[in-house]
């Protein structure tokens, strides 16, 4: 998704169009106002950030979105009808990824978006795989296999949604609802029977390690260290 914040309609309707009609999805925002409330519901891959606006100025905008970690690394093209050198280096230097100058061609304005993400996409880095482990459990979270003492263990779905709840909150009591909720997408806990089956099965599955999967009567479960359920 592409955000173009531009209080001109004209242009915001001309550049929302150029980028619909090369495979981009992009939202028009005629004021800072109307980004914010944008930004708050979804991050784009793109900003196309004008300068001139009718509330804060695209570099006050820019500036906001540097200075928070949530929104720092998202690419933005500056634009704007200055054209002197100065502008053009005020905006790189707070942060712009590119910076167009108003005219523009319409060919150059989808050469330099092409550009910039794909940039940012060459930058971005790697998802480092997930582990987690607990004892002689370790649950590979990309490959989704669980090993026991560097064994196989072979988990059906809702069996491994299960484990990884457990891996993810270690020593944490899980109460009924939480699991229910969690794993099930359900609050209806009439068929919380089903939570205890399926512990039943993992536990046996682990084997020795599935005595780690503790009973908190009247409450739930939890995967722990301790010696006997509570």
């Amino acid at each position: 998704m592409i955000y173009i914040v531009e209080d001109d309609a004209s242009i915001r309707e001309l550049e929302q169009y150029a980028l619909q009609t090369n495979g981009y999805e992009a939202t028009g925002c005629e004021d800072g106002a109307s980004f914010w409330a944008a930004l708050r519901e979804s991050a784009p891959d793109l900003v196309i950030l004008d300068v001139m606006l009718p509330d804060e100025d695209g570099y006050q905008i820019l500036n906001k979105l540097r200075a928070d970690p949530a929104t720092r690394t998202i690419p933005v093209i500056m634009v704007t009808a200055k054209t002197s050198e100065i502008d053009v280096v005020k905006g790189l230097d707070h942060g712009a990824d590119d910076y167009l100058c108003k005219p523009f061609g319409i060919m150059e304005f989808i050469s330099r978006v092409k550009a910039v993400l794909r940039r940012a996409q060459a930058a971005a880095p790697a998802p480092a795989p997930k582990t987690l482990t607990f004892g002689a459990i370790v649950m590979d979270d990309v490959a989704r296999t669980v090993r026991v003492d560097g064994a196989p263990v072979e988990l059906t779905f809702k069996e491994y949604a299960l484990l990884h709840l457990f891996l993810e909150h270690p020593e944490q009591v899980l109460a009924r609802e939480r699991i229910m909720k969690e794993v099930w997408d359900t609050d209806d806990l009439l068929e919380s029977r089903t939570i205890d089956m399926h512990v039943r099965t993992l536990r046996q599955k682990l084997g020795a390690a599935g005595e780690s999967i503790r009973t908190v009567r009247k409450v739930g479960y939890k995967l722990s260290t301790e010696g006997a359920d509570e």
